[in-house]
């Protein structure tokens, strides 16, 4: 993975990714829908969702959407509770200045697995 020049996270950062030739077609559809789906507007954007399934299928569209969800609940959560994010740090990251204790922190996600649903409700159909 070469990740990202200085060049194109300058370009990131101040929002003039769609018209940067430094960015591949998927590159410019992933930070479109994750900008959406971290805003929650991407609910009401059918055209945002019809530009990245141009260059997503359907199963990578979920994909995306389920890492964006994800970040910005972790995000959420660590800024809540005063983690620091900072993954050079790992495990030791919880504990000091935490809020929390990292016991209690993994006794709610046992409790979490522990309890997880066989299955689940599906909507009805409109």
């Amino acid at each position: 993975m070469a990740g990202v020049t200085d060049e194109e996270l300058e370009v990131i950062q101040g929002n003039e990714y769609m018209n940067s030739d430094l960015l591949t077609a998927r590159e410019k559809a992933t930070l479109l829908w994750t900008e959406h789906v971290t805003l929650n507007t991407a609910k009401n954007r059918d055209d945002v969702y019809n530009e990245v399934a141009a260059v997503f299928s359907e199963a990578e569209i979920v994909e995306l959407t389920t890492m964006c969800a994800f970040r910005n609940m972790r995000n959420r959560m660590h800024d809540s509770l005063h983690l620091d994010p900072d993954p050079e740090k790992g495990a030791d990251a919880v504990g000091a200045g935490s809020q929390v204790s990292p016991d209690a922190l993994k006794a709610y996600l046992q409790h979490l697995l522990d309890n997880w649903p066989e299955e689940f409700p599906t909507a009805p159909k409109a």
